[in-house]
């Protein structure tokens, strides 16, 4: 994980992104590549105006932009990382999947609780989906992730499982511990062990535990399982169905990015 693909938008979750970012860095000795996006305001309907409301919107958060990169510059010559720095104008997905194509990890929050502007929950989704690229969703108050810490990996032997399970090992190396977490709920189509075995054959000793299916839902069962391991962050497949009917019928990645406590490392 050398390169580090970092949303920067002055919002309330750009400090978790960071403080992610600068640990990650640390600890691969990585290089961040900053994309500065100001965002596209939500376009002038009014015909009279001449579209004169949407620009003098987007000259604001261009402003607002500008002295946020002053400032994330300014912290980041302190920091000790190697970095560059990208400036884009457009929606948050779209401008992040553009600079995709030769990083490993992207680094978003899993929503944020304040102004429905930006919806990172969208942009998240949309990047996890579309982007072909691991995807790093940080709780919006978390200050720092704990990478030599302790990892918990959902397993349900689908193909989502095994791409998060492969990409996440570089991280995994560095976890003080490693619990797979299968839920047994009739659905698992590969053994928690194979898993395990994988993961042995890269150095990585894991400890197994199966969950009975039991009245709760796995999204439940998972952030049951964070808080009695104590997980610092949780690796899981991601969208097993469609965004489509995760939107409608709810789902495991959904309930996630709405609620979880530690950072989640996705891959679809």
């Amino acid at each position: 994980m050398k390169n580090l693909l970092l949303l920067v938008h002055d919002d309330d979750g750009q400090e978790a992104r960071l403080q992610a970012a600068l640990d990650l860095a640390r600890a691969f000795d990585g290089h961040l590549n900053c994309v500065d996006v100001a965002i596209l305001p939500v376009l002038d309907t009014d015909p009279w105006s001449g579209g004169a409301g949407t620009a003098m919107l987007l000259t604001e958060e261009k402003a607002r932009e500008a002295a946020n990169r002053t400032e994330i510059e300014r912290r980041l010559t302190q920091e000790g990382v190697a970095w560059t720095w990208f400036e884009a104008t457009g929606e948050i997905a779209p401008c992040l999947a553009k600079a995709a194509a030769l990083n490993d990890l992207i680094i978003l929050n899993r929503r944020l609780d304040g102004l429905p502007i930006p919806d990172m929950h969208a942009a998240t989704a949309e990047l996890v989906v579309k982007s072909g690229k691991p995807v790093l969703a940080v709780p919006e108050k978390m200050r720092g992730l704990s990478v030599a810490g302790r990892a918990l990996v959902a397993w349900d032997g689908s193909t989502e499982a095994e791409r998060a399970l492969c990409a996440a090992v570089p991280l995994l190396a560095k976890a003080s511990h490693v619990q797979v977490l299968e839920i047994e709920d009739g659905s698992t189509v590969g053994s928690a062990s194979d898993a395990a075995t994988y993961l042995s054959r890269h150095g990585i000793h894991v400890v197994v535990r199966a969950e009975k299916g039991t009245n709760r839902s796995v999204a439940e069962t998972l952030l049951a399982g964070i808080a009695a391991d104590r997980s610092d962050y949780l690796v899981m497949g991601a969208y097993g169905h469609s965004r489509f009917a995760e939107a409608i019928f709810g789902g495991v990645t959904k309930r996630l990015l709405d609620e979880s406590p530690v950072p989640l490392f996705l891959v679809h």
